[in-house]
């Protein structure tokens, strides 16, 4: 199970939650990962956690001022990269493009999706994963796995149904193990969540609690 924590623009200290992340995932062994402001790739990098890039832009080298370079992000330490988060969505050109540009920067990849459909339709594209996260659930206290099941089955049969090799991760109210566990029982191989961890008093006592509802 993947444990995927976007830091968005939370204020907090993301050095502090990359440290707490790379300690609890060398306690249990599960794997998670944060993806911290494109500024602070590097910082969090420097802890030893796996970190990903908020996103990429299908843009090459040359004139793209206030574009991400996919390459740049890679050298600053990331090793996969978000795209078409509900907070930043995409044309699917321009995903494509995103993913192209993530390839050849050798670049993990997470594409979001809003619901089964949409994620069937981002699996044609390739990624690696697909992460279905409701838009009306994302920052609640209520995650996607306990208030509406059959979205998180029904993605997984929608990217299975175009290609089993892609992974379906799913968000939105994730913030404990028991969510965990219940996205894993549902077929999900791995939560994308934020709110639950930044903005957490004891974001450590919350990675470990995620980290337990982990098969």
């Amino acid at each position: 199970m993947f444990v995927l924590v976007n830091l968005k623009a939370y204020d907090c200290d993301p050095v502090e939650i990359a440290a707490a992340a790379r300690d609890v995932a060398e306690e249990t062994g599960v794997r998670i990962a944060v993806s911290p402001q494109t500024a602070h790739i590097e910082r969090v990098a420097d802890t030893g956690v796996e970190t990903w890039s908020q996103h990429v832009d299908p843009v090459a080298h040359g004139s793209h001022t206030g574009s991400l370079h996919a390459a740049a992000a890679a050298d600053a330490g990331a090793v996969g990269t978000l795209l078409n988060h509900s907070e930043n969505r995409l044309r699917l050109a321009d995903i494509d493009g995103g993913l192209d540009a993530a390839r050849d920067a050798e670049l993990e990849t997470v594409v979001c999706a809003n619901n089964p459909d949409q994620s069937g339709a981002v699996a044609a594209l390739a990624p690696d994963a697909v992460a279905v996260e409701p838009p009306a659930l994302i920052g609640g206290d209520v995650s996607v796995a306990s208030a509406d099941p059959e979205i998180v089955t029904g993605a997984v049969e929608a990217v299975d149904a175009v290609d089993d090799e892609v992974d379906l991760f799913c968000g939105a109210g994730v913030s404990t193990g028991d969510d965990v566990a219940a996205a894993a029982e549902l077929g999900a191989t791995g939560v994308l969540l934020a709110s639950g961890v930044a903005k957490a008093d004891d974001p450590r006592a919350v990675l470990r609690d995620l980290a337990s509802g982990a098969p």
